[in-house]
C-alpha cells in the first residue's frame, strides 16, 4: 500500500472517525449540514457572481450584494469547511484515491487561489466597480471562473458516491477483499 493509503487508513481508523462513520444519525446529520451549508455559501456566491455579471439583481449595486451576503458567506462556509472535514475524515481510505475526490479537492485549491487574487481586485473594490461606467472585465472574469469552479466542485462531489474501483462490486465498500468465486 502507498504512504498515502497508509496514512488515509490512519486517519479514518481513528476511534472519533469511525464512530463517526458507523454511526446510525450523526453522520447524516452532517452530510445534510454540509450540503445545506453548500447551499447557503453556493447560493450567496452565486448572487455574487451573477450580480456582477449583470444577470440578478440590477436593482442593487454590487457593493450591496457583497454586504448584504457576507455574512451568509462566512456561516455558510465554516459549516461547510467543518462537515466536509468531518465527512472526508471519515470516509479517507476509500476517498484518497477517487479521481473525484482527487479533482474535487483540486478545484478547492484553485477556489482558495481564485480567492487570494481577485479578492484584493474585485471584491473588496465593489464600490469601486459600482462607480465604473461598466463592470470591468477582471469583475466578470472572477465571476465567470467562480461559477465554473464551484460547478465543478459539487459534481465532483456528487459524483464520489459513484466511482467504482475495478474489481470492486457495485455498493461494496472498497475495504472488502473480494475472493474470486470457488469452483464447482
Amino acid at each position: 500500500m502507498s504512504l498515502a493509503g497508509e496514512i488515509a487508513q490512519s486517519i479514518a481508523g481513528m476511534s472519533f472517525f469511525t464512530a463517526l462513520r458507523e454511526s446510525g444519525l450523526p453522520y447524516p446529520i452532517v452530510m445534510s449540514m454540509h450540503l445545506s451549508s453548500i447551499a447557503i455559501f453556493g447560493g450567496a456566491i452565486l448572487m455574487t457572481d451573477l450580480r456582477i455579471l449583470g444577470f440578478a439583481m440590477k436593482s442593487m449595486t454590487i457593493s450591496e450584494v457583497y454586504k448584504e451576503t457576507r455574512i451568509w458567506k462566512r456561516i455558510g462556509f465554516s459549516i461547510m469547511i467543518t462537515m466536509g472535514l468531518l465527512l472526508a475524515g471519515a470516509k479517507l481510505d476509500t476517498y484518497y484515491d477517487n479521481p473525484y475526490f482527487q479533482i474535487k479537492m483540486t478545484l478547492l485549491f484553485l477556489v482558495g487561489l481564485h480567492a487570494l487574487f481577485f479578492r484584493p481586485r474585485v471584491y473588496k473594490r465593489a464600490e469601486e466597480i459600482d462607480s465604473a461606467p461598466k463592470v470591468p472585465g477582471v469583475a466578470k472574469a472572477a465571476a465567470w471562473l467562480s461559477i465554473v469552479l464551484w460547478v465543478g466542485i459539487l459534481s465532483m462531489g456528487r459524483w464520489i458516491a459513484y466511482y467504482e474501483r475495478l474489481g470492486e462490486t457495485p455498493g461494496t465498500p472498497a475495504s472488502v477483499t473480494h475472493q474470486p468465486p470457488a469452483k464447482q
